[in-house]
């Protein structure tokens, strides 16, 4: 089986850092993995997204015509990707930023104000990991072990706070997730 993810909004976002972790951890599962990352030249605010397909057999090209998930940041990665989904796909939305109405009923919306429920966790740097832990409850992509490891690895010199609270991210995301499993 072979999945993609369209990553999108602006830097300092998440995207990048989401993105690759995404395909670490299937890596760390035994599956192959791509990551394309494409942005702006500014760090912050700028334009970012990135592309990741994660396969059980070798991946032949890193970007896909249209991707099976879009995850969407804010309302201009929303606008810009959008109709880059397939239909049948998952469109994920932080819906803190994202208030466009979406006009498609061919695909799963899952909406979830993250930076909110970041900010209620205590960091708005959490969204990407709530995010992600939404898309691995719907999806069961990879599994919360090994991105729970993959975490591990990522805040490993950092005080042991930040891990617990990424930690905390996923679980949230993952229990959001699950409600939306199909």
């Amino acid at each position: 089986m072979k999945t993609s993810f369209v990553f999108s909004g602006s830097g300092g976002q998440g995207i990048m850092s989401a993105g690759i972790t995404l395909a670490q951890t299937a890596m760390r599962m035994g599956k192959h993995a791509t990551y394309l990352p494409e942005y702006g030249p500014q760090q912050r605010g700028g334009s970012a997204k990135c592309t990741v397909v994660i396969s059980d057999e070798p991946i032949i090209s890193p970007l896909p015509r249209r991707c099976d998930n879009l995850i969407a940041m804010n309302n201009l990665a929303f606008r810009r990707f959008e109709e880059d989904l397939k239909p049948g796909g998952i469109l994920l939305t932080n819906a803190s930023l994202v208030t466009d109405e979406v006009n498609r009923d061919d695909v799963t919306v899952i909406a979830a104000a993250v930076d909110d429920l970041a900010l209620e966790l205590g960091n708005a740097k959490a969204a990407n990991i709530i995010l992600l832990g939404i898309l691995i409850g719907a999806t069961d992509i990879v599994s919360k072990e090994a991105f729970a490891q993959s975490l591990e690895e990522k805040f490993k010199s950092k005080a042991p706070e930040v891990l617990a609270l990424n930690l905390a991210a996923l679980d949230k995301g993952i229990a959001i997730g699950q409600q939306h499993k199909a």
